[in-house]
């Protein structure tokens, strides 16, 4: 058997509230106590806050998949991604002195592999003309929600490299996943048959104001 590359989880979890957050403090996975709204904390919250909104488009694309089995495909891939960004959050909870070497983290195999995904997704799309807005299915919206917070929280973890240190993999991982979550909606509403809302900007209100004479 293969030895795994990161160490198992190693807690117990018996009572989720233990009252020592309630001064505003929090602590890191090396037991620093550290104030909630630290850099640190925003990115691996926002993290977490992705790997929710993932968690939903994933339930929609298994329940797409029970009558289009293509669907079975994002699916996987997107709890894979869940895991990754659990994986992501642990190395941002973690001082770079307290990182040991077998704690869970992302590294450029997740990046490569992202990329191939979005390589393979892609063959089966027409070129885009325009930019695409949210929606036409709910799984497409649902994407799109993740690809904005994954925006969200790359930002936050550059603006945390600015001040600590963070492994580069770290942005990478957001930057080319948030890429990818937009080439999945895009297949998403592919495999669905749900037409893609293409960008106008004569549809706004002044625009159909003035078409209007």
């Amino acid at each position: 058997m293969a030895e795994e590359a990161f160490d198992k989880p190693r807690l117990a979890i018996n009572r989720v509230y233990t009252r020592q957050g309630d001064q505003g403090e929090t602590a890191l996975a090396g037991g620093q106590r550290v104030p909630k709204d630290s850099l640190r904390i925003e990115a691996y919250g926002t993290v977490d806050e992705l790997n929710s909104f993932v968690g939903v488009a994933q339930a929609s694309a298994g329940q797409l998949a029970a009558g289009e089995p293509r669907a079975a495909r994002l699916a996987s891939i997107l709890l894979r991604v869940q895991h990754e960004l659990f994986n992501l959050g642990s190395i941002l909870a973690t001082l770079p002195d307290d990182v040991h070497p077998k704690q869970a983290r992302v590294t450029g195999r997740e990046v490569d592999q992202l990329e191939r995904e979005m390589d393979a997704m892609n063959e089966d799309l027409a070129p885009l003309r325009s930019f695409v807005l949210p929606g036409g299915s709910r799984l497409n919206a649902e994407l799109h929600i993740c690809r904005a917070v994954c925006r969200r929280a790359e930002r936050d973890c550059v603006a945390l490299a600015r001040v600590e240190s963070i492994p580069p993999e770290t942005v990478r991982y957001l930057n080319r996943l948030s890429d990818a979550l937009f080439v999945f909606s895009r297949w998403a509403s592919h495999v669905s048959g749900a037409a893609e809302t293409l960008w106008d900007p004569n549809q706004s209100t002044s625009g159909l104001i003035d078409n209007e004479g």
